[in-house]
């Protein structure tokens, strides 16, 4: 399975293992299982990081490091990614999550979430 993860579950991969849900946590640690993560989600890091939000403390920078020394996939954004944005129905508000969308779309990977309301969008999307 290729899985590309959400930057909430970035955020959570990153911190006590227990944060994540058991399902999660299976697929993660499954070594078959292909990780992925976007730039779309060190994006929002960055963005949010620099106000000092509490939800968003880890360095981006850092991060990345980390999922790259974890054997993660860095995914860009592609234009192609950019296009694919504008013939998603209007179901989520949030640029960065609209994105992850469209990139799990395009590039055929699953996208995992905690999000119900992302899982609501066609596509390849698990919701926990």
């Amino acid at each position: 399975m290729r899985a590309l993860l959400d930057t909430h579950l970035l955020l959570w991969v990153a911190g006590p293992a227990s944060r994540l849900p058991v399902e999660v946590r299976k697929i993660i640690e499954d070594e078959e299982n292909e990780l992925w993560f976007s730039i779309a989600s060190l994006w929002e890091i960055a963005i949010k990081h620099a106000p000092g939000r509490k939800d968003f403390e880890i360095d981006p920078g850092a991060l990345r490091r980390e999922l790259l020394a974890d054997d993660y996939v860095e995914l860009p954004i592609l234009a192609e990614h950019a296009v694919a944005v504008a013939g998603l129905p209007h179901i989520h508000r949030d640029p960065f999550d609209r994105m992850l969308v469209a990139q799990a779309i395009v590039e055929g990977v699953e996208l995992l979430t905690l999000d119900a309301q992302l899982a609501r969008y066609p596509g390849p999307i698990r919701s926990f």
